[in-house]
């Protein structure tokens, strides 16, 4: 089974590129979001058990989020509904430039209160994955997901990480990412993220320093247009991205990130992984809202085979 825990939030977005969130103008919404949500929503919707661990206010908001992900079949019994807070919110608006800006409203929400359960509640995990934005955005939540993740890896699961790096949500992380880095066994960074956990100035130098860790067996480095490269001690490869109409690229990262590991999970050849990555992003994108597109294995295979 694969869990992960993190923020659960709704997302309020403007309809269209090149509208300043600092204008009076329209909003859609609201999606279920949150990048750990939408993580595990895709994993489900490909079939492999999954759960989540976090926390919604008792609103219409958080009935939202519940709705969607339990009518994908995540394990939601850890989540917890507080009666004292409203369910995070994170606005968000793209730009014709590729940039994206967003304003969070879930730092000391419910999203930010679970505690971390004990470990035999979880069953058998094979994979527990975090995101980089849920240990950074407020230390306690931080420091409860990397006290799980230490029983866990401790009892033989595999540890996966996206670092997600989000600069609005910025708050003194940077040590909880080299604790993760430690017990990572897969990391999901962008170009740039691979850069910055390794503090290096190069991919090559990134890659050296990365594998000095002797629990990582591989980085998926996600590349937007350009595909993503994979790489173990032994071989590297790049695979490239699927054309497909895109409406909106929220949580293609995150739907990558789930593809790969349930092909992990598989037991599939690791370029086939790779596609199945690419594949249920490029599907998330051809919807508008972060957790809309139609994945499923059928449409995965449907799309590497065209």
């Amino acid at each position: 089974m694969v869990w992960t825990m993190g923020e659960l939030l709704c997302e309020i977005m403007r309809p269209e590129p090149d509208m300043p969130l600092d204008k009076a103008s329209v909003f859609l919404g609201p999606y279920p979001s949150g990048a750990p949500a939408i993580f595990i929503n895709t994993v489900a919707k490909l079939g492999q058990p999954a759960g989540i661990i976090g926390g919604v206010g008792r609103d219409d908001f958080g009935k939202c989020l519940l709705e969607r992900l339990k009518g994908s079949g995540v394990d939601c019994s850890l989540v917890r509904e507080f009666d004292d807070g409203a369910t995070g919110v994170a606005f968000v608006t793209y730009f014709s430039n590729g940039e994206r800006r967003f304003l969070f409203h879930f730092p000391d929400t419910p999203a930010t209160k679970a505690t971390a359960p004990e470990p035999d509640r979880l069953g058998k995990v094979s994979y527990f994955h975090i995101m980089g934005c849920s240990i950074m955005a407020e230390p306690g939540f931080g420091d409860e997901i990397i006290k799980l993740m230490t029983s866990l890896a401790a009892s033989g699961t595999k540890v996966s990480f996206d670092p997600n790096i989000r600069p609005e949500l910025m708050q003194g992380g940077h040590d909880k990412i080299k604790e993760v880095m430690q017990y990572c066994n897969v990391l999901l960074p962008g170009r740039e993220e691979l850069l910055m956990v390794s503090g290096a100035s190069t991919i090559d130098e990134a890659l050296n320093l990365c594998f000095k860790n002797p629990h990582l067996e591989i980085i998926a480095m996600k590349d937007g247009a350009r595909g993503c490269t994979i790489y173990t001690r032994s071989e590297s490869f790049t695979v490239d991205v699927y054309q497909v109409d895109v409406k909106d690229q929220t949580g293609a990262g995150d739907a990558f990130d789930a593809g790969f590991i349930c092909g992990l999970i598989e037991g599939l050849p690791l370029q086939d992984a790779a596609k199945m990555a690419t594949a249920a992003a490029a599907l998330n994108t051809a919807a508008f809202g972060p957790m809309e597109g139609d994945i499923s294995t059928p449409n995965i295979q449907k799309l590497i085979g065209m």
